[in-house]
């Protein structure tokens, strides 16, 4: 069985595939449709990222395939109805990296603050630029989350250990953690926010989320954060707020369209502004995150194709057969002589 593993996924999913007997092929970067169209012919399981789309059109390509790894937080790269019809699981690592976000955008709160950008810009244009106009403590200022989930909820502890109040807004039911209040609507979360940080999903519905109508509505000066989804801020919009001054700074690490490959030209309204900060979609790309990723959805790909199970796969019922035991007859032949099977002639029925 063959597995084909895109965007630098860590190499501990290919050694588990490969002591598994798989067959594994690893390309540094996403492909496009019509590239895994044709890749995907004797292609038993797919791991993939943020940057490669599974379309409809690339499913009915993969006639031997059995499953589809998003070693990431995100499935919506992925047709998920469409690879449900036709029996494929879908897994991803919906815990694996919260960590990683969530010290990313503490760190980024804290930078905004004090302007670091700007400093460490005049320090390396030969300037000593030794002030504290606009610089701020993060200590009772207000931190407005907007999704209360995996990332929220802790980023919410971590923040209070700052010192800051936390407010949130969420869809759903969610229990508040610390001290951290629950606002009755967004456009309260907005009013009363110094940093506004966003941490939903990408369902349709969210898309746009944040454009020119959602910005005025911000406090002046505040800080605006995204490390969700692209498609949920209007970048045009959030570089006009900045440059008129309404808001003090940003952080961005997810955008509309990215770059394909390491390397490839990046392009966005919000280059050369002060006080933002632009990363390449690094937000879960730690080691620590990464290897943890690698473990968890190959382990349960592996768990699916050997056995069935379903366990956390986000688009089939939840199936989780009982592991296998190894007590007598074929079942023990098999599990200790890896080279004998039921076909062959020296098996015998019984142990030893």
């Amino acid at each position: 069985m063959k597995v084909l593993l895109l965007e630098n996924i860590h190499p501990v999913a290919e050694a588990a595939f490969r002591r598994a007997g798989f067959e594994v092929d690893v390309r540094p970067r996403s492909l496009s449709e019509d590239e895994l169209v044709a890749e995907l012919p004797g292609v038993s399981v797919l791991g993939i990222r943020s940057n490669t789309t599974v379309t409809s059109t690339v499913l009915d390509a993969g006639k031997d395939l059995l499953a589809v790894g998003c070693f990431c937080i995100g499935t919506n790269q992925v047709d998920l109805a469409s690879a449900a019809d036709r029996g494929l699981a879908v897994f991803n690592a919906p815990f694996s990296n919260t960590r990683s976000v969530v010290e990313l955008v503490m760190g980024e709160i804290v930078a905004l603050a004090r302007r670091l950008t700007e400093k460490t810009q005049r320090m390396h244009e030969g300037v000593w630029d030794k002030s504290a106009k606009g610089s701020h403590e993060v200590r009772r200022r207000t931190l407005g989350i907007v999704g209360y989930g995996n990332i929220g909820t802790q980023l919410s502890t971590i923040a209070e250990a700052f010192g800051m109040r936390v407010i949130f807004f969420d869809t759903s039911d969610r229990l508040a953690h610390g001290t951290a209040r629950r606002v009755g609507s967004l456009e309260e979360l907005l009013a009363e926010s110094d940093v506004v940080t966003i941490h939903v999903d990408g369902r349709p519905g969210n898309a746009g989320l944040f454009g020119a109508e959602r910005f005025a509505m911000m406090k002046p000066g505040a800080v605006f954060i995204n490390a969700s989804r692209g498609m949920v801020v209007d970048d045009a919009a959030l570089r006009d707020n900045i440059l008129s001054g309404h808001l003090s700074g940003a952080a961005i690490d997810v955008f509309p369209l990215e770059p394909k490959a390491q390397g490839d030209p990046f392009e966005s309204p919000l280059r050369g502004l002060d006080n933002v900060i632009l990363t390449p979609h690094v937000g879960g790309s730690t080691q620590e995150a990464q290897e943890e990723i690698g473990h968890f959805v190959s382990n349960k790909l592996l768990q699916f194709v050997g056995r069935g199970s379903t366990e956390l796969s986000v688009n089939l019922p939840q199936v989780a057969p009982p592991q296998p035991q190894a007590r007598s007859g074929w079942d023990t032949c098999t599990r200790t002589r890896p080279a004998c099977s039921p076909r062959s002639t020296g098996c015998s029925p019984t142990p030893g």
